[in-house]
């Protein structure tokens, strides 16, 4: 029994991944890369823009750069090993590194998902109390958005990376999936994780419904001061400042939704699969395209820099 338990916390995983080397599959590869790398560039200039112009230096780009940086972050942390995995034709993964891989996406995934509810209270301070909006919105005010959404993901990363490791696990140990994702990997448990599943399901619950209600909220509020506004031209500002947001919501919380929220019977690995690739690949490269194409100071800065660098090349 010992030597069976220490070979569970021993040996790694076989992951299955997404993709077969079907001509198919191989064009769908190469679009993922693809947008892997817009995603990375992407988020790492809109960081860059946001850290260097001091007009960006406001509360919304603050929160955006923590965005961005959540989605280098979450983008980093399983599509490099899948790669990796695809290329080499290996499908393995060690047992930290699977640790690893769940304990840093249900952190990135918690952290996002509550930041971008709290993105929504930003808004509706900015259009409804535009007034008082330095003051409400002070930097201590900020940090402790952001340190609240960071310290909130970090610690439900680590419990249920913690809770899922500890599981004794047998078989072929092979994961239906790209990456070590939670559910996938409960599946192999030697032991009845059907308890643990169903506090899963309700802190997802928590994490996706309690955001989404302080969205909602938010965006009630606005839409009640919109429609009391009489300038056209403020009524198409207040609507094109939270568009690009509205849209970065709808996809995050689409995706997480998709997954997270459905019973376990019309549950399909394949469409999981998919869904995943949705929202740790394609959420993380539209967010700086939404966030940078609709918005005039971002492509103000980016053209700025761009202007600095043709000085520079000719000096």
């Amino acid at each position: 029994m010992e030597t069976w338990v220490n070979q569970s916390y021993t040996d790694g995983f076989t992951l299955l991944g997404i993709f077969s080397h079907s001509t198919a599959d191989l064009v769908l590869f190469s679009v993922v890369m693809v947008v892997f790398i817009v995603a990375l560039c992407g988020n790492v200039l809109l960081i860059f823009l946001i850290y260097m112009d001091p007009q960006l230096h406001t509360p919304m780009y603050f929160f955006l750069s923590q965005l961005s940086l959540m989605d280098l972050m979450l983008v980093c942390t399983n599509v490099p090993k899948m790669a990796a995995n695809f290329l080499s034709g290996r499908k393995s993964i060690s047992f930290v590194g699977c640790g690893m891989q769940i304990g840093l996406f249900v952190c990135l995934v918690g952290s996002e998902g509550l930041l971008l509810g709290l993105m929504a209270y930003d808004r509706y301070v900015a259009i409804s109390h535009p007034l008082h909006y330095p003051i409400l919105m002070n930097q201590r005010v900020c940090l402790q958005i952001t340190g609240s959404s960071w310290a909130f993901g970090i610690i439900d990363g680590v419990i249920q990376m913690v809770v899922v490791m500890n599981f004794p696990y047998c078989g072929l140990r092979k994961v239906n999936h790209f990456f070590c994702e939670m559910l996938s990997l409960l599946k192999l448990a030697c032991v009845d994780t059907s308890l643990f599943e169903k506090v899963i399901f309700a802190c997802c619950v928590f994490m996706l419904l309690f955001p989404f209600s302080i969205i909602m909220a938010s965006y009630a509020r606005i839409l009640g001061t919109v429609l009391r506004m009489h300038s056209a031209q403020a009524w198409k500002k207040a609507l094109a400042t939270c568009s690009s947001h509205l849209t970065a919501v709808t996809l995050f919380y689409g995706a997480a939704m998709f997954i997270y929220l459905r019973p376990r019977r019309y549950r399909v690995p394949s469409h999981d699969k998919v869904a995943s690739i949705f929202y740790t690949v394609l959420t993380p490269m539209l967010n700086p395209l939404i966030y940078s194409l609709r918005n005039r100071e971002v492509m103000g800065a980016l053209r700025k820099g761009l202007d600095r660098c043709r000085i520079g090349s000719q000096h």
